[in-house]
């Protein structure tokens, strides 16, 4: 009875949220027109040689409503900036490069790029996307009528998160697993409470008036987990912010190797929680309940003290992996292998912690960051 009253505690939770994710976080993408000229897609580049020319691409045949597509070479130490030339040259009418400016005390690289980019932006909406980051097709003017419908003055669509090399399907999904069985979506549509922002860095869309008014990315400048954390301070300052499914309208490839999905979530692992508190109950949750009670119990039923069909209990631990994976499409190997992939990020989550706390903080394309922003200048 004990274990029962432990796994219901630990796994309802859970399945509760993920289930309402799968069940009432709407994929709809509404059609028709909305303007044109109206948005200015905003692509801060550092290091992105390989990525900037094919998310221009997509970006060009977004059609009429967008105006400009800004760039900002933010101190690239690769050929970034040769891959911007020739995207100057070929589509200089409406692909423009921002002067790149020395980066000031107090900010991330990241959230100085997307400001200096919102200075010289002329479109009533502001699309910022990372260089890495893949429209499809009518992608923008959805996402401007989806921010019209919900009244959204900050509006971000959370990826298709592409994964093709092994380490990327069985540790990319954790991003997934982490948000979608703590946070309630379809909820937070109409709670307007600041803890139910949430954004993902690849693709939001502000209005600009109000981004200007607020003081946009200045909200957070010194924050490496930027993006969520400008959808809280945008509904603290009173304004609304949306997060819509755009599996079917947006996709990222994060990371392409174990190296870089270790170094991306260590950067921002411990910076997305508000205090080492939050974070240490988040980490004992997640070892309590998807490592320790599974094993006590495959334990306790492998040496005769309770009958097999506990098992079920170990089971369950699996089942709000299961939906997250159906909600976004992951593989059925990686769910039966999610307890090894919580064992690494609960190992990564203390590094990072670890880094941040006691450590010289991480290091992230040459810069070295601490838990509150930029530690060292650039040379």
């Amino acid at each position: 009875m004990a274990l029962v009253i432990a796994a219901l505690l630990l796994y309802v939770p859970p399945v509760f949220i993920s289930g309402i994710n799968l069940f009432f976080w709407s994929k709809r993408r509404p059609r028709g027109g909305c303007g044109e000229n109206l948005v200015s897609i905003l692509i801060p580049a550092r290091d992105e040689e390989h990525n900037i020319e094919r998310c221009v691409a997509f970006a060009l045949d977004q059609g009429s409503v967008v105006a400009e597509i800004l760039v900002y070479n933010d101190r690239s130490t690769d050929g970034t900036q040769e891959a911007i030339d020739r995207l100057l040259l070929q589509h200089g009418e409406i692909v423009k490069q921002v002067a790149t400016q020395e980066l000031l005390d107090g900010w991330v690289g990241k959230t100085n790029a997307c400001a200096r980019l919102a200075e010289k932006a002329n479109g009533e909406w502001l699309l910022f996307l990372d260089a890495d980051t893949i429209l499809g097709r009518d992608a923008v003017e959805s996402l401007v009528i989806e921010a019209t419908n919900r009244d959204a003055t900050l509006l971000s669509a959370w990826p298709r998160i592409e994964m093709l090399s092994l380490m990327e399907k069985l540790f990319m999904p954790l991003l997934n697993f982490v948000v979608f069985t703590l946070f309630p979506a379809p909820i937070s549509r109409f709670d307007g409470r600041s803890s139910l922002g949430l954004a993902h860095g690849a693709c939001i869309l502000a209005y600009r008036e109000t981004y200007l008014a607020n003081g946009g990315h200045r909200m957070v400048k010194d924050r490496l987990f930027e993006d969520t954390a400008l959808a809280r301070s945008w509904r603290a300052d009173g304004q609304n912010s949306q997060v819509m499914d755009g599996s079917n309208l947006v996709s990222v490839r994060m990371y392409s190797s174990f190296s870089g999905i270790w170094n991306g979530f260590s950067k921002s692992y411990y910076p997305a929680f508000d205090s080492v508190v939050s974070f240490l109950l988040f980490q004992s949750y997640i070892a309590l309940g998807f490592i320790v009670l599974p094993l006590i119990i495959c334990f306790a039923v492998f040496v005769g003290f309770i009958e097999n069909m506990n098992l079920l209990l170990a089971a369950l631990s699996l089942v709000p992996r299961a939906i997250v994976a159906i909600t976004f499409a992951h593989s059925l190997w990686s769910v039966l292998l999610h307890p090894v992939s919580v064992m690494a990020m609960l190992v990564l989550g203390t590094q990072s912690w670890w880094r941040y706390a006691y450590g010289s903080g991480v290091t992230w394309k040459g810069r070295n960051y601490s838990e509150s922003g930029i530690k060292a200048k650039d040379e």
